[in-house]
Formats: C-alpha cells, structure tokens, sequence
C-alpha cells in the first residue's frame, strides 16, 4: 500500500507564535493563559515550560512552583488564527492541503511520485525550510503513511521538529512500541474500557478482531479502529453540525452573580451572531455555571426552532431565576446551543409569519452593523458589563471566523 498522507502538526502552536512575535520569549518558558488570573490555567507551553512537566491544563500556582522562572502571556486568539491561515498558505505553496484538522494541524495528500518514500521525505524538508524562511521560531512535526492516522501518529512520536515516515510492510510492528493512550482517539476513559477488554497494548489491541473492537468501543468507531491500524482509510459520512455554543473563564472582577448574568448575555449573542452566520436555527438551549467549592449548576430546556437573538436571551432570563443563591464563586460559564435545524426542516406557525419577518430584519440589521463597524457597535443591553470579557477562543476543531467572530481588542 502507497504512502498517502502527510500529516503537519505546529508544535506548541500557541507559544510558539508568542515567541515568533516577542523575540525576549524565546528560549524560555512560557505559558498561555485564556486570562491573566492566578486561579486559571495554562491552555498551552512552549518547549521550555514543558521540560519542567508543565503543560495544558496545568494551574498557574503548580506552574510557578515547577518552574519559578516561568513566563505568563495571555492569548491572543485573533493572531493565532491569523497566523494559522499564513501557515496553511506556505504549505500549499510546496503542495496540497488536503484538509485542515485544527488550529494547529493539517493533512496533505500525497500523489503519483510524492508517494515515493524519498520524495515524501523530500517534501517534508521542503515544507519545513519554506516554514522557516518567514516564521524562524514556529515549527512542525510531520508524519508521513498509508492513512491520516498513521501520519498523525507518526508525527506524535518525534517531538519537535521532528520527521518521521511508516510504511505499509512496517505495520504493525512499527506501533508495538507505543502505549495506546499515544493514538489517536484513545484517551483516559478508553483506555480503561479497553482494558477491561482485556486491551492493554498496542499489540493486543492489533490482534483484537472487528467484532471485539465494535464491541469494546461499543460504535463503528471500534470498527473504523481496525481499518486505520493497517493503514486503511476509513469512509466517514460528513455529519451536519448538531450543537454550537461558547465558554468563558470569568475574570476574577466578574466572579458574582451579576457578572455571570453579563458573561451569560455576551456569549448568547455572540453564538447567535455565530449561528446566524450558518443560516441554522437553534431548537434547545442549555446554560451552565462552574463554581469553585460547589457542584455546578445548569439548566437546560427545548424551545421553538429559532435564531432570534431576543427569543434566546427570554430562554436565558427565565434560567437566571433558578439561579442559586450561594457564596461560591462562579469560576467558569458555558452557553450552547443544540438540535440545530435548517429553516428548511422547520415547520413554522403560520400566526407568527409577521413577528418572524421583523425579527429577521431586526437580526439582520445588527449583524451587519457589528461586521462593518465591529463587534459591540450593536448589541442587547444584559451584556453591557461583559463587553470585555469572552473574547474570540479557538476549540480544538473550530477555527474562528475573524469576521463573523471579530478579530480586534474588545
């Protein structure tokens, strides 16, 4: 079986910008921050803060105590995304990306001579030295194999910089000696779950037939699992988006009842902004709140199929009633929104035909005043004291649109 997949993984994406763009970071150890608290933690390292066992998810106190030296920045996602469409441009330039995984990974397919083990590795030097040339401090893992899988592993297991190729006739020998939480799709709690399969290496889990990798998974996913261990790409039937929605470390000032309430507000509007901008309509809406010394609240509810910013905040308001009266602080808020449909699925009541006309307009025309004059020229009055807080964040498979998302300082 042919080499396919070229696999491009930036390391330390985050804090590698950071130091391409501040010149006194590099060769130090940093770490990111979604905000400058003492309470929140790291959602990434550069190479030198990782050395000390410092990574994501790590608290800004434990960081400090593993390295006393360490250097804080808060993110700036609009940059990072900015950055990551330059990438994507410098790697077209040597050859196709094939699709794009996230921020900070892509996959090429490799084609005709590319497929050629020599050539392959002659374009992951050429990808690299092209890297190089304009961003000298951000560099890439690359994976090259049969499948995307394999790449993806592959460029997991020279780290950074790294360069490493598997071929077809080296499989599955080539993989015995990785754990399995080293690939892809295997985390804390499937491992525990394969091992209660009686899977607790890479080589058993090679062994293990469809049937008992369905099984162990309990989906096709376990099935899909045994296609890509041999190098085999697997068919994925495309899903429409079922669920959208935006979080948000409070900034310590915000950590009361009432910021909630404004944190709430902003990151309503801005997923319905978001929303609108997929023509989707939302048909639940859930709201959560994360406490420091508390179990966390949340509410959850169905509504009519809708994408009107004033109908969602109604949803919002009639959760803030319930919410708990306590001297906890609030630490972390989510809203989201689900069962999202097309206006085409939607059957709508026909005595509201008007309303829904004049709150068509109405989101509209707040729309295009924020994404010409930007973000905040318009927008409900709950979040008035949160339009600094729930900036542009980037999840692992959602790159942010900077127009729609806004790509400026709140």
């Amino acid at each position: 079986m042919s080499l396919n997949a070229l696999y491009v993984d930036f390391n330390s994406y985050f804090a590698s910008v950071e130091q391409q763009l501040v010149p006194d970071l590099r060769g130090k150890p940093v770490g990111v921050l979604a905000v400058m608290a003492e309470t929140t933690c790291c959602i990434a390292a550069s190479y030198e803060a990782k050395a000390f066992g410092i990574k994501t998810g790590t608290l800004v106190k434990e960081a400090r105590k593993l390295c006393p030296d360490m250097i804080f920045v808060e993110a700036r996602p609009a940059v990072y995304v900015t950055f990551h469409h330059k990438l994507i441009e410098i790697v077209e330039s040597c050859t196709h990306v094939e699709k794009v995984l996230s921020i900070d990974e892509m996959v090429c397919k490799l084609t005709g001579s590319q497929q050629v083990p020599e050539n392959a590795l002659k374009l992951a030097v050429k990808i690299k030295r092209a890297l190089a040339k304009q961003f000298d401090y951000i560099r890439c893992s690359i994976g090259i194999a049969p499948n995307t899988f394999l790449a993806k592993t592959a460029s997991n297991m020279q780290k950074p910089d790294g360069c490493i190729l598997i071929e077809q006739h080296e499989l599955p020998q080539r993989l015995y000696g990785l754990k399995l939480r080293a690939l892809n799709g295997i985390g804390k709690q499937m491992e525990a779950r394969l091992n209660r399969f009686k899977i607790t290496t890479v080589e058993q889990l090679y062994a293990a037939n469809r049937q008992q990798l369905q099984s162990a998974w309990g989906s096709v996913e376990g099935e899909r699992m045994y296609d890509k261990l041999r190098g085999l790409e697997p068919h994925y039937v495309k899903n429409a988006r079922s669920s959208l929605g935006h979080s948000h470390v409070m900034p310590p000032e915000q950590r009361n009842a009432a910021g909630v309430k404004a944190v709430l507000h902003r990151l309503l509007q801005k997923a319905c902004m978001r929303m609108r901008s997929y023509d989707l309509l939302a048909s639940r809406i859930s709201v959560k709140v994360k406490f420091r010394n508390q179990p966390s609240w949340g509410l959850e509810s169905a509504i009519s199929p809708t994408d009107n910013t004033l109908r969602l905040i109604e949803a919002l308001e009639a959760f803030l009633q319930h919410y708990p009266q306590t001297n906890n602080e609030p630490f972390a808020v989510d809203v989201s929104f689900s069962g999202l449909v097309t206006a085409d699925e939607v059957a709508r009541d026909l005595f509201q035909i008007e309303p829904l006309e004049n709150e068509k307009k109405l989101n509209k025309a707040i729309d295009t005043l924020n994404l010409k004059f930007g973000k905040n020229t318009v927008y409900f009055g709950g979040a008035h004291d949160a339009l600094k807080d729930a900036p542009m964040r980037i999840a692992f498979n959602h790159i942010p649109d900077l127009v729609v998302e806004g790509g400026g300082d709140d």
